[in-house]
């Protein structure tokens, strides 16, 4: 019952849409028909609602995956499976929200960042997957921007295999993967051949 909880809290905070919220009400903007992706998300606030709404938006997307996550894993077994449930939950909360005025939802990276750090110190994660995107930013950079991401998460995922004891987490961090690369896919696959670059350093 208490997973059912917190996996239920943890979707209904990932619905709520600050992305969209929050320049809004402070600038009367709606990212989602300004932008090219229609996305919700924290690059878009930034970017239409300047940089004081896209550092609120930043915090507000991190700590409402941080939140729900933390209660949990001092409140319930982490190494049960159903925990898995729980880490996914603010993520499949933004990507596909509960409220039907922003139904398609957010890329969910902000918000899976922080759920990884609402699972600090029980789990690592959040490094590795820190470390990937840095990885694919400054050694191997990737672009465009979506196609990065689906490697930094792609690559993210089978260290954990690798990396993690704990059966949960991995089931964890593959159902967050796979939903922001599942919310990047399709960008990329519009993509044409000359708009991806990969290039060594800062090329």
């Amino acid at each position: 019952m208490e997973y059912t909880f917190y996996a239920m809290l943890g979707y209904v905070l990932g619905s709520i849409p600050f992305g969209y919220l929050i320049p809004h009400w402070l600038k009367g903007v709606d990212v989602r028909k300004l932008s090219r992706d229609g996305n919700p998300g924290t690059a878009n606030a930034f970017l239409f609602g300047g940089f004081f709404c896209g550092c609120l938006v930043l915090i507000f997307d991190l700590t409402k995956g941080a939140l729900p996550l933390f209660l949990a894993a001092r409140n319930v077994d982490v190494t049960g499976m159903a925990f898995a449930l729980i880490m996914a939950a603010p993520v499949v909360g933004h990507a596909y929200p509960v409220f039907e005025k922003t139904k398609g939802g957010g890329k969910a990276i902000a918000v899976s960042f922080g759920v990884l750090l609402g699972l600090m110190p029980f789990s690592p994660c959040l490094f590795v997957l820190a470390f990937w995107y840095l990885f694919y930013s400054l050694v191997i950079v990737i672009k465009p921007h979506s196609l990065r991401t689906i490697a930094a998460y792609f690559c993210w995922t089978v260290s954990e295999l690798f990396l993690q004891k704990n059966r949960s987490m991995i089931l964890g961090v593959s159902l967050i993967a796979a939903v922001v690369i599942r919310r990047h896919f399709r960008e990329v696959r519009a993509l044409e051949q000359k708009e991806i670059k990969i290039l060594f350093g800062k090329g």
